[in-house]
């Protein structure tokens, strides 16, 4: 492991030293970190178009195929809950370095898998690859105090926004231009480059050296998850992100039968989320610092809240339109990305010394959490009923969001910590 590891880096990071691209003796620069996320997300669906051509590829019936994505974030939230740990024991970088690697190897497993079973063991496999999601976050926290690191996430979670509205587009592309191997041919590239990039740009982050092993850190862990505030941020985020997950669960079918649209308005009009999003997380990098994580939290969750319970109104008023259901969505992107990347520092301020597995047990809440609402919403849904359980179900979300932060806020009045709001 580099001499640029542990604390002696930790503690140059204090002075602030300047960012140089390149040099492991220096933070790594916000590129490294938005393509460590960007790679977990382009990983999980830039393939989606090609189910249909790898069913009649490995001869197996579509919903087997559809496996790949129920499998690969099942095996994602698990691995968040060890990938925290591991890093806060061995350090980022070599958690990094071996995710990837395996990422990759896995992935060229797939190209030479023979039968669906084989596929599916490999997808699995390639689950390693959420080492950049949960760690490029626990980095950000290691260099950078609360308030900015509200900052950067926001920059780094814009990139993890974007990625999967351009992948499967991608995807689609490269299937029709060279078949579906094309696709995971770009994720071999693509995870050799970003694990060379790992190599070169980023030293270790992690304050400490590791030495007090898995015993004291289990020891340390309850003061983590015995925390209001904690579980105050988490839930902030996780339900600001369930309702989104529940959009995701439920928009296709509002779209198709209940408001008739064609498959290509509808693929236009389930961005609209997107859009608000890629703004809250936008305006989080601008005024994290300025205005406090709290404060973010408090006005992005309210915004999300506000959008939906305008949106009902309207529906119940008697104005059950695609425009109304859709255009209120962007407020839910933008309560999102106001409230995930303040929450997510938040979180990961509570015990700095264990952000690693602050980040893997956050992200592991929020998928597992937004899995669920997405089943529930789907199995709400049905004829008759129109949007309003989908709507019903992402307002009360959103509320609990609201309930959650201002638990974090009235536990730290309670500590004298934090800004006033």
């Amino acid at each position: 492991m580099d001499k640029t590891a542990h604390g002696e880096y930790g503690s140059r990071m204090s002075s602030r030293i300047p960012v140089r691209f390149l040099d492991r003796s220096t933070p790594p620069h916000i590129f490294t970190l938005v393509l460590l996320a960007g790679l977990s997300a382009a990983a999980m669906n830039i393939f989606l178009p090609s189910l249909p051509s790898m069913a009649l590829y490995f001869n197996a019936d579509y919903r087997v195929l559809q496996l790949s994505v129920t499998l690969y974030l099942a095996v994602n939230a698990v691995l968040q809950l060890a990938i925290g740990p591991l890093s806060d024991r061995f350090g980022r970088r070599p958690v990094l370095l071996w995710g990837f690697g395996l990422f990759v190897v896995f992935t060229i497993g797939i190209l030479v898998a023979p039968n669906v079973e084989t596929f599916l063991a490999m997808r699995v496999g390639q689950s390693a690859v959420v080492v950049g999601m949960v760690l490029s976050r626990a980095i950000v926290r290691d260099m950078v105090p609360q308030d900015e690191a509200a900052s950067m996430i926001g920059y780094v979670t814009m990139g993890m926004a974007l990625v999967p509205m351009v992948a499967p587009v991608i995807g689609g592309a490269l299937d029709e231009l060279f078949g579906w191997q094309a696709n995971f041919i770009l994720l071999v590239l693509l995870g050799a480059g970003v694990t060379a990039l790992t190599w070169f740009d980023l030293g270790e982050t992690r304050a400490g050296d590791g030495s007090a092993g898995f015993r004291d850190q289990m020891r340390e862990a309850p003061e983590l998850l015995t925390s209001p505030r904690f579980w105050g941020y988490n839930c902030a985020s996780m339900f600001s992100a369930g309702a989104f997950y529940a959009y995701l669960g439920g928009a296709p079918y509002v779209g198709t039968d209940v408001f008739g649209l064609s498959p290509a308005l509808l693929g236009f009009y389930f961005g609209a989320p997107a859009v608000g999003y890629v703004i809250g997380n936008a305006a989080s990098g601008l005024y994290s610092v300025r205005y406090g994580v709290n404060a973010m939290v408090v006005v992005g969750a309210i915004i999300s809240t506000s959008g939906l319970a305008a949106a009902l109104c309207l529906f119940y008023a008697g104005f059950e339109t695609v425009h109304v259901f859709f255009g209120f969505m962007i407020a839910v992107g933008l309560g999102n990305g106001l409230v995930i990347p303040n929450a997510t520092a938040g979180m990961l301020s509570v015990r700095p010394r264990l952000a690693g597995t602050a980040s893997g047990l956050g992200g592991a809440m929020m998928i597992g959490g937004g899995a669920v609402l997405s089943a529930l919403a789907a199995a709400l849904l049905v004829p008759g009923a129109g949007a309003y359980p989908l709507i019903w179900m992402m307002a009360v979300s959103s509320l609990m969001s609201v309930v959650s932060i201002f638990v974090v806020i009235r536990r730290e009045r309670q500590l004298g910590l934090g800004r006033p709001v």
